[in-house]
């Protein structure tokens, strides 16, 4: 059990170590050939946090964990939310939240939730079709968000404009042979860290005696979540909150669209039932519902007053307190 833990945790540090290097590669290889910022950060970074929950998924498909494929997504998107974001709004209000850029993909979730809870709540199954629907929407708002990007491009001040140069100019510097490796190792460690992460959540959840998907909406959620943590602190320390904000609910939408759709494309799977509340599927009672409801509970009064008040992220933060010890203890 204690081996188990250790390469869990060891499996979560090479996640986000290889997600960093990836990054720091695809935008220098970005860089190199004049890709505009703009365009880097709508793409490539954005994927890049999504990285972790991708592999994990892919790969608990790959191997029939379907448990864990299922309740990393789920978890994930719980996480972000009620965790990551309502640390955020805790720590300082947000007192003007930028509508135009967030309502798209608030928008996009919450139709590619309908989809996603609709074939739980009906068929229970969700059949290859359904991942290629998922992924089919991803590139939609992929190409949307790329063409919103290029068209709202805002004119940088000079000071802004030397550093992006400067910047610009390190990237020159550095090989390309560095960035291409950097792509390479950081897959490959993201790789490698999925698998333990795999692997050891069931050995985990073994010895403690409660199901995969709850390690997967927990444990696993939270450490794939780790990236969208560091961006939201950062964001907050440097004044823009509403910025992690956005990457949060972006980061939301991935873990619908491009981490369930991966993982049901490889391996089609049914809603896990081994938690059961009352006789009923825990996860229709509970994941399901909580996902739609701390989604709404954040994005619809910011879109409505442009605004996110201390007092919602206290309430997110007691919601997820509550959501895990129910996951553990119930």
């Amino acid at each position: 059990m204690l081996k188990a833990v250790i390469l869990f945790a060891i499996g979560l540090v090479l996640l986000i170590k290889g997600g960093d290097w990836f990054v720091d590669g695809a935008v220098g290889i970005a860089h190199r050939y004049h890709i505009p910022e703009i365009l880097i950060g709508a793409t490539v970074v954005s994927i890049g946090t999504t990285i972790p929950e991708v592999m994990v998924s892919s790969i608990a498909a790959a191997v029939g964990q379907s448990q864990t494929a299922y309740g990393n997504a789920i978890g994930s998107v719980i996480c972000n939310t009620a965790l990551i974001s309502a640390i955020t709004i805790s720590a300082k209000s947000v007192a003007e939240v930028d509508t135009k850029t967030f309502r798209t993909p608030v928008i996009f979730f919450f139709l590619a939730a309908a989809l996603y809870a609709g074939v739980a709540y009906t068929t229970g199954s969700f059949s290859r079709l359904i991942g290629i629907i998922l992924l089919l929407i991803f590139v939609v708002y992929m190409t949307i968000t790329v063409r919103q990007a290029l068209k709202n491009r805002l004119v940088i001040d000079p000071a802004e404009e030397a550093e992006v140069e400067k910047d610009e100019e390190k990237e020159k510097d550095s090989p390309l042979w560095k960035d291409i490796l950097l792509l390479i190792i950081g897959a490959a460690i993201i790789a490698l860290g999925a698998n333990l992460l795999v692997d050891n959540g069931k050995i985990i959840a073994a010895g403690l005696g409660v199901p995969e998907s709850v390690i997967a909406l927990t444990f696993i959620a939270l450490g794939t979540s780790l990236p969208e943590l560091v961006t939201a602190i950062t964001s907050l320390v440097k004044g823009h909150s509403s910025l992690s904000l956005g990457n949060i609910v972006g980061a939301n939408l991935f873990n619908l669209v491009l981490v369930s759709g991966m993982a049901i494309t490889i391996n089609p799977f049914t809603v896990p039932a081994d938690k059961l509340i009352a006789g009923m599927n825990a996860s229709l009672v509970v994941d399901i519902p909580l996902m739609f409801f701390v989604m709404a509970f954040m994005t619809v009064p910011a879109l409505i007053t442009k605004k996110l008040r201390r007092y919602q992220g206290i309430i997110l933060l007691l919601i997820y307190v509550t959501y895990v010890l129910f996951q553990f203890f119930f």
